[in-house]
């Protein structure tokens, strides 16, 4: 836009520099005007011209720059000048709003037909002349289709990942049966342990002694290579590790062949403890052999759920309650430490899903204050799966005896890593505890809770925990895939607890190398089973 002043100072014109015609022209008489009032009349121009400039631009913006003459770009600008502005879009919205909630009022008819994409809905509501009611609710009905397409995969691969997690990898079957064969047929790999000259430190208290029950042959050398590799004083640390019968041959020959001196290890199977009778374990036997207990762990998970009124997030829930591992013996063992060692004071139990990165010895100098287990307290994070669990996440308080017994609100603990004080617990009733709830549990056709060995053990201990601090065990490896690598890189244990295994090819792959760094893959049986670096 430019001011041009005649020479004469008779006349003053206004015009823009795209071509519009001359916006304002003054002719100025000079014996009517005088250079003072000339002075003004510009300064004024000045003043004004910016924002005529402005709402011009807006206007060119908008697309009516093909205005050519002064009044088009008058009745453009007026409005907006005089502070009315067209509603006519404001209009279109609340006409469309009101469509929206007729049709979301509606029902879908039957058999509509729907097209497969978005092009050819807008084609069809071309070629159909559709209104825009129309196309709303066609609009409706694909999308509901489209979140039931989708629920549905999430329910098929979250059965999928039940069962992979619930499944023996090839590798590992491999490497369980060709360990058997090698006891059966290798001397050396039948020697006892530990040695003769050894046996009197499994009863020595002056030794730090973990208790690991597993029937997971290379998860079990992990937890003790990392235990060994991690300690300050590998010479005294005792590992006793039980197993099932039926695992016994190959874990007795993989520490046969591979010792980890100069740590002692001790494997011995559940066959092997004159304690375990059916007199001492009833409750175990029955929740074994119960044909509705196996059926509700081992049968079709998806009869009888009603899927379209559970979350998916609640399905991966019961999946994960309804894993075989809580009907096996060797998760129900911890709870009886204090009969299977008759002679020792102070262990630290382990799950075989940890890895331990750092030396463990300090936990034996934990005062407990007079309480059984050493635990990481769950209540006290963030995260919604793992650190945030009080006993209402465990237990159905609508049944009245859950109800009177039990606090909702109190805080959860962690199985996986505890430290347990055997005198102490001898004292106690907590194994008679864990039998009637066990029981009662049972009678109730498992309603009172489904998860498994935690819920009857928050009952048996109930007053018998004494927290830990939470850098001791991390927890959700398992679980979530964005864990803290650096939080992790920096606790005592890791726990992959979930289905998640590093294991397994479900695992998180960023969160395996924490794992696979203690696997011993150029051992013969690791390489002939096939189990590669993942």
């Amino acid at each position: 836009m430019q001011l041009h002043v005649s020479p004469s100072m008779r006349s003053l014109t206004i015009s823009s520099n795209n071509g519009f015609i001359d916006l304002m022209k003054i002719k100025v008489a000079a014996r009517h005007i005088s250079y003072r009032t000339l002075f003004h009349t510009i300064l004024i121009l000045a003043f004004l011209l910016p924002f005529v400039f402005i709402l011009t631009a807006i206007v060119t913006l908008e697309g009516v720059n093909k205005c050519s003459s002064f009044d088009c770009l008058g009745r453009r600008l007026g409005p907006r000048l005089l502070g009315r502005v067209d509603d006519s879009g404001q209009r279109l919205v609340k006409d469309f709003y009101k469509i929206l909630n007729q049709v979301n009022a509606e029902e879908i008819p039957d058999g509509i037909k729907l097209p497969d994409s978005f092009n050819q809905l807008v084609s069809k509501m071309k070629n159909n002349q559709y209104d825009a009611k129309t196309f709303a609710l066609m609009l409706r009905a694909m999308m509901e289709k489209l979140e039931r397409e989708i629920r549905e995969s999430k329910f098929s691969e979250l059965m999928n990942k039940h069962f992979a997690a619930s499944s023996i990898p090839k590798g590992l079957y491999c490497l369980s049966l060709r360990l058997t064969d090698e006891y059966s047929s290798n001397a050396h790999a039948r020697r006892q342990l530990p040695s003769p000259e050894l046996l009197p430190v499994l009863s020595n208290n002056s030794y730090y002694h973990f208790v690991l029950s597993t029937d997971n042959i290379l998860a079990a050398s992990v937890v003790v290579n990392s235990a060994v590799q991690s300690s300050l004083r590998p010479e005294k640390i005792v590992f006793h590790i039980i197993t099932d019968k039926k695992t016994y041959a190959g874990m007795h020959a993989w520490f046969a062949l591979n010792p980890v001196s100069p740590a002692i290890v001790e494997v011995k199977g559940v066959h092997q403890f004159d304690w375990l009778t059916l007199e001492n374990v009833p409750v175990l036997e029955a929740v074994e052999n119960h044909h509705g207990i196996r059926n509700y762990y081992h049968g079709n998970h998806l009869a009888g759920a009603n899927l379209s009124n559970t979350t998916p997030r609640t399905f991966a829930s019961k999946l994960q309650a309804r894993s075989p591992k809580y009907i096996s013996l060797l998760n129900h063992l911890r709870i009886y430490l204090p009969e299977l060692f008759p002679n020792l004071d102070k262990v630290v139990f382990l799950d075989d899903d940890i890895v331990i990165q750092r030396d463990l010895s300090p936990l034996w100098e934990i005062d407990l204050w007079g309480k059984v287990n050493g635990a990481v307290e769950t209540c006290k994070g963030e995260d919604e799966w793992v650190m945030s669990k009080h006993f209402r996440n465990y237990f159905n308080f609508s049944h009245p005896l859950i109800a009177k017994h039990l606090d909702p609100d109190e805080c959860a603990w962690a199985y996986g890593m505890n430290i347990f004080d055997l005198r102490t617990w001898r004292k106690t009733n907590i194994r008679e505890t864990y039998h009637y709830w066990l029981k009662e549990n049972l009678k109730s056709n498992l309603t009172m809770w489904k998860l498994g060995t935690l819920p009857p053990a928050l009952i048996a201990f109930k007053g018998h925990i004494h927290p830990i601090d939470p850098s001791w065990h991390m927890l959700g490896l398992g679980y979530q895939s964005k864990t803290n690598i650096e939080k992790a890189k920096r606790a005592a244990v890791i726990h992959y607890n979930g289905q998640s295994k590093p294991w397994l090819q479900i695992g998180f792959e960023h969160l395996r190398p924490f794992w696979t760094k203690y696997v011993n893959y150029s051992n013969d049986f690791v390489r002939n089973c096939h189990i590669l670096e993942l």
